[in-house]
């Protein structure tokens, strides 16, 4: 498998964590997190690899909103 950049390993992480929050919350609701984070994800997966200012907003929108979903709190998605 070839090295992977910063970004590249930073987006992964961030998909990684998200999948690691919706096993967190109630087990008939953690297909609906898991479905919103790999949509969220595949929606832009198109976009040139080299839009660096690009991938860095959408990294921190993913963080926001992780971090809003990640609360106990919140127990269904949907979009």
């Amino acid at each position: 498998m070839p090295r992977l950049s910063g970004l590249q390993r930073d987006v992964l992480s961030l998909y990684r964590q998200c999948l690691r929050a919706a096993a967190k919350k109630p087990a008939k609701t953690q297909q609906n997190f898991k479905m919103f984070a790999r949509n969220e994800f595949r929606e832009h997966i198109s976009l040139n690899k080299k839009d660096f200012a690009t991938i860095e907003f959408l990294l921190r929108k993913g963080h926001r909103q992780l971090e809003i979903y990640a609360d106990p709190g919140i127990t269904n998605i949907s979009k």
